[in-house]
């Protein structure tokens, strides 16, 4: 007897290669899903979103515009935002866990994160890059000091560093590596946590199944990551595959996936920073229980 597989749309982040090594080894079809890629989100959330407010991301329009039922992630802060805004709900039982920096091109006279008062860092608008911002330069700079600049996703912030638009820029993995080898200066890093969101109405089994086979593909990597790094070519946005020759054997893991559940206090600290910034106006649902989806 044949069983069918349940079709999924999932955009992946990009920051890790989970998404990618599940769909190589066959684990989404091993939990029941028969995963389709996202492409044009997942590529949007990497080009410039200059002059788009919220709401209008790449990552907005599947609940703005064209009501598509896509699985998505991105820090914790952005992905709580999104769906205390109505964008859809939070998956609480696991999380990723991914560098960040902040780098300056090598003939800057930034060296510390002090250097940074009152320089505009290039950022996506409410996500990882932007929240994280305040969120580690507070320990440097006073908040009013603190200055970002909307430039869009990981590719539109590493060109606008490279073509000297922005004097520094907030970066993820695989960006990180690529700055790296490029020889551009990181100026401050840490790590942080990110989630999952999903459409309302997502079914648990589904939910499940997706977490299931991350889990399984980072297994996989914990067992042999050399085999699974050249994977990040699908990470890579078109405009820089040929920019430079990437040794994607140092690229290193990027984000790592956490089968753990959100503790409720990291949702609380994280509605407290978000208001405490200022960058609380769109959040509606504020009750942890009732923005997270169920996967039983």
């Amino acid at each position: 007897m044949t069983t069918s597989l349940q079709r999924v749309k999932i955009a992946p982040k990009g920051m890790g290669l989970n998404d990618f090594v599940a769909y190589q080894e066959g684990y989404f079809a091993a939990e029941g899903l028969d995963v389709e890629f996202d492409w044009k989100t997942f590529r949007g959330t990497q080009s410039s979103w200059k002059n788009l407010d919220y709401f209008q991301r790449p990552q907005d329009k599947p609940y703005t515009e064209t009501k598509d039922e896509v699985i998505q992630g991105a820090c914790v802060w952005g992905t709580i935002c999104n769906a205390s805004a109505g964008m859809g709900k939070v998956v609480a039982d696991a999380s990723g866990d991914s560098p960040w920096a902040i780098f300056v091109r090598p003939d800057s006279h930034i060296r510390r994160p002090q250097d940074l008062k009152d320089i505009p860092v290039a950022v996506g608008l409410r996500a990882g890059s932007h929240f994280n911002v305040p969120y580690r330069l507070e320990k440097y700079l006073p908040l009013e000091s603190i200055k970002t600049v909307n430039t869009g996703g990981f590719g539109a912030r590493l060109k606008a560093l490279l073509d000297g638009e922005v004097e520094a820029a907030s970066l993820l993995p695989p960006q990180i590596a690529m700055a790296e080898q490029l020889g551009l200066r990181k100026i401050i890093e840490d790590r942080f946590h990110t989630l999952w969101w999903v459409p309302d109405g997502a079914l648990p089994d589904v939910v499940r199944g997706y977490l299931n086979a991350l889990d399984r593909a980072e297994k996989a990597m914990d067992a042999d990551i050399e085999r699974y790094l050249p994977l990040w070519k699908m990470a890579v946005p078109t405009e820089f595959e040929t920019y430079h020759p990437w040794d994607f054997s140092k690229f290193g893991r990027g984000e790592r996936f956490v089968y753990r559940r959100l503790p409720k206090e990291e949702f609380d600290d994280t509605m407290a920073q978000v208001k405490r910034w200022g960058l609380d106006q769109h959040l509606k649902e504020r009750e942890f229980e009732n923005l997270v989806c169920p996967t039983q």
